[in-house]
């Protein structure tokens, strides 16, 4: 096994995981009084928030909907796509026989 598909393994895995903890911090935002400190939602917290941190300073919410968690998936969808998708760079460069 080459460098290149034990790369796109762990970055799909990778990938996969942030795009449902972006979700679900989506479905949260529906629900503001939740204690994202507590147990089973921190489990999204703690990974997501230092991303949505950084964002919220410079998107702020809209009519009081925070928003950034959707900007994250798309940067997140977007970078799978260029990485992994059918014509993205590691998986070219598998076919291609380069890394």
């Amino acid at each position: 096994m080459n460098i290149g598909i034990i790369a796109s393994i762990i970055l799909g895995i990778l990938f996969f995981i942030m795009t449902i903890l972006f979700i679900f911090r989506i479905i949260l935002t529906w629900y503001p009084n939740v204690n994202l400190t507590q147990f089973p939602y921190k489990l999204a917290y703690i990974p997501t928030e230092p991303f949505l941190l950084f964002t919220r300073k410079l998107i702020p919410p809209l009519g009081g909907i925070d928003i950034t968690p959707i900007v994250w998936l798309g940067i997140f969808s977007l970078l799978r796509e260029i990485l992994l998708g059918q014509q993205g760079l590691i998986t070219l460069a598998i076919r291609h026989n380069t890394l």
